[in-house]
């Protein structure tokens, strides 16, 4: 019986996952690619794409998040990057990983997220009220992209009229996961030292004057002798502007796309705000914000009968896991009626890795989507929806023109 095979030994189908076709198109080939062999060719390493697979890729932590090594894989010399940055919840692996997530965690529980609802509703009812009379709106603009922001800030204890800053610093400091990041890094730095100056005064502040907030309670825990330094209270709170900003408000808009294709369903979420919880599992599932992560094997991994070698790239891609047969009955149906499946869609990812701040992103979508269906009931899409270059790593409509009647 012959023995594992290195992953550089294979005969692999190889596909581009360029932007010359769409995005059904490229899972299609995906899928098409991995009927010969599980494993497929990419512009970035080998490609998992089957549910199984990329749950085990990412369980297993031996494979590494990328995330601290992005400017170099892009080819961004050390100087330029600051190479020696302190490193984030992100980037870093095992014990210190573990420590930190371990410190931020109650804040993301589901009775911690449970807590903000009625910010966010209110929010929601806000950004609403802003544009019923108009009757018509760019629904990212207006309602997506503002939305997460304010809620971001109570959590934190930082002033509400401030959510531009976090918006902007948050769509520039994720350039860096993007595939034109060379050609943006300015913007990635001069965004990286403001949020820096700005977090610290925030810190200072809630040293001088605590509050009931997140800040306060890792300063707490810090003084508490956990030894968290002013670093990695700097690297936590710049983590929370940044990781619970672009990912919500992008995953909105891509429900709101969604759901205005089936507008039957838009109509039963206004009338059945019960059906929430289903409907935001299944328009992550359908079409995630995030589609795709990488990882790199810390040493040499077996698995499944194949060995990578230590620094092998894997891009893990969300979104054709997302799309499994295996785990879906017809998995190319959208319905926020589908019975719950044996398994979770996996836009916000799985092992240790997983977005910290999940039970917070699902409570705001899960408020947002239904008081908009029942608000805007016959919501409708006004021309064409503009979307996000491919090269965006958290990707979603750039402009979503709609028209509707409004209700109280």
């Amino acid at each position: 019986m012959p023995g594992p095979i290195s992953v550089h030994d294979l005969d692999l189908a190889t596909v581009s996952l360029g932007r010359s076709t769409g995005r059904d198109q490229r899972l299609a080939d995906l899928v098409r690619a991995r009927r010969t062999h599980w494993l497929v060719r990419g512009p970035f390493g080998v490609i998992v794409s089957a549910y199984d697979d990329v749950v085990a890729v990412l369980r297993d932590k031996r494979w590494h998040s990328v995330a601290g090594l992005v400017t170099q894989l892009a080819g961004i010399d050390d100087a330029e990057s600051g190479s020696g940055r302190r490193q984030t919840i992100l980037s870093v692996e095992g014990e210190v990983h573990t420590r930190l997530r371990r410190l931020v965690a109650p804040a993301f529980s589901p009775r911690a997220a449970d807590r903000l609802r009625p910010a966010m509703r209110a929010v929601m009812n806000d950004l609403i009220d802003a544009v019923a009379d108009a009757g018509r709106c760019d629904v990212v603009t207006a309602i997506c992209e503002p939305y997460p922001i304010p809620i971001i800030c109570e959590l934190l204890g930082a002033p509400a009229s401030d959510w531009q800053l976090f918006s902007r610093w948050a769509t520039d400091l994720l350039r860096v996961f993007n595939a034109t990041v060379v050609e943006e890094f300015p913007l990635v730095l001069a965004a990286s030292r403001e949020l820096d100056a700005y977090s610290s005064a925030l810190i200072e502040q809630r040293r001088r004057s605590p509050a009931d907030d997140l800040i306060t309670a890792l300063i707490a825990a810090n003084e508490a002798g956990d030894r968290l330094s002013h670093d990695e209270l700097l690297s936590m709170v710049n983590a929370v502007i940044v990781g619970g900003t672009d990912t919500t408000r992008n995953q909105l808009a891509c429900a709101v796309a969604v759901l205005s294709e089936h507008p039957d369903q838009w109509r039963a979420l206004g009338h059945h705000p019960e059906l929430a919880g289903r409907a935001v599992e299944e328009t992550m599932r359908y079409l995630g914000a995030v589609r795709a992560t990488m990882r790199i094997a810390s040493e040499d991994i077996t698995y499944r009968d194949v060995v990578f070698p230590a620094g092998t790239l894997v891009s893990v891609i969300l979104a054709a896991a997302n799309r499994d047969d295996a785990v879906w009955d017809d998995p190319e149906r959208f319905d926020i009626t589908r019975p719950a499946s044996r398994a979770p869609q996996l836009s916000f990812g799985a092992g240790i890795h997983s977005c910290l701040g999940a039970w917070l992103a699902r409570a705001e979508l899960q408020e947002a989507l239904p008081l908009l269906a029942r608000r805007l009931p016959d919501l409708a899409v006004e021309g064409t929806i503009t979307w996000k270059p491919d090269t965006t790593a958290i990707w979603g409509p750039e402009h979503l023109p709609v028209s509707f009647t409004a209700a109280p």
